[in-house]
């Protein structure tokens, strides 16, 4: 099944206008904003994409909005009318946002999906389902982590079943 907006089975039809968004938090990350906008680029070319405008917040961290002014103007210009695009093509779900709070990554997306533009995380593999679905399953895998780190130790140290 390919990608809502996938124009690989038509060889005329007109490419599909989206931005791409990028984000590094640290230089020394395995996936650059160049990195990043490689497989993008692949991934649009592949759907029938034509990638119209760039956000890339390079050194900025994940954990919150607040602190990400590309991904702040992105929003502002899909919700004020001023995107000419309906497609945000981002490389995973982690350079999306490493939110604390799953219903704060929920909350943007959803933002997004109200103003008429859909999310597409490129190189993930669930690529048909909804980017929210995507968001929840890794906030879960983060919270599952964080319970295991801290508890599953404890059991050991208390030799007692938690």
């Amino acid at each position: 099944m390919q990608p809502e907006g996938d124009n690989s089975d038509r060889k005329d039809a007109d490419p599909i206008r989206a931005a791409e968004y990028l984000r590094m938090s640290t230089e020394h990350q395995r996936y650059s904003t160049e990195n990043q906008a490689k497989i993008i680029h692949q991934y649009a070319e592949k759907h029938g994409f034509e990638i119209v405008r760039t956000y890339a917040d390079e050194g900025k961290s994940g954990l919150t909005f607040k602190g990400r002014p590309e991904m702040q103007r992105m929003l502002a210009d899909v919700e004020g009318g001023m995107a000419d695009f309906k497609f945000i093509l981002i490389y995973d779900v982690t350079r999306w946002g490493r939110y604390q709070d799953s219903d704060e990554s929920t909350f943007y997306e959803y933002r997004f999906k109200q103003a008429g533009v859909k999310i597409i995380f490129c190189a993930e593999q669930f690529q048909n389902a909804e980017a929210s679905g995507q968001i929840s399953i890794v906030s879960f895998q983060r919270k599952w982590q964080v319970i295991t780190a801290v508890f599953f130790p404890l059991k050991f140290i208390l030799d007692k079943p938690i």
